[in-house]
């Protein structure tokens, strides 16, 4: 099990409904990969909490919530840790180009499950009406 190797791409909130499609390109390591991307809605996960709090085996739920934004992912064949060159275009909802936008970015490595379950390494990208920027 580990993570899909690409470039996960947030639309922000405040610019997703302007947004009707998105083009992104990707280059690392002098291989590139490029494709309209499919966007769904974003969300955010809600703790509904616990039936019995005072059980340990008590049971639990959660749900998601929209939080609008506009989410989509360009799989790689391989994601390594060398910067990746991002460019994203595509169209306004009135038909009008968006403004290209680059980024040169590393991506970031992590242990989630401890050093003993392998690194994992991901590359996030969030775009707005300023522009390109490498997610939290």
């Amino acid at each position: 099990m580990g993570p899909a190797s690409g470039v996960a791409v947030t639309v922000a909130a405040g610019y997703a409904p302007e947004v009707k499609t998105l083009h992104v390109k990707a280059c690392q390591d002098g291989k590139c990969k490029e494709e309209n991307l499919e966007l769904v809605a974003g969300s955010v996960p809600v703790d509904l909490g616990c039936a019995d709090d005072s059980k340990p085996d008590g049971t639990c739920s959660a749900t998601s919530k929209p939080d609008g934004t506009q989410r989509g992912m360009l799989n790689l064949d391989t994601l390594g840790e060398s910067p990746v060159d991002v460019t994203a275009s595509g169209r306004y909802t009135d038909g009008e180009p968006l403004p290209v936008r680059t980024l040169r970015f590393a991506p970031r490595a992590s242990y989630p499950f401890g050093e003993q379950c392998g690194r994992f390494i991901s590359a996030s990208v969030v775009l707005d009406a300023a522009g390109l920027r490498q997610d939290r």
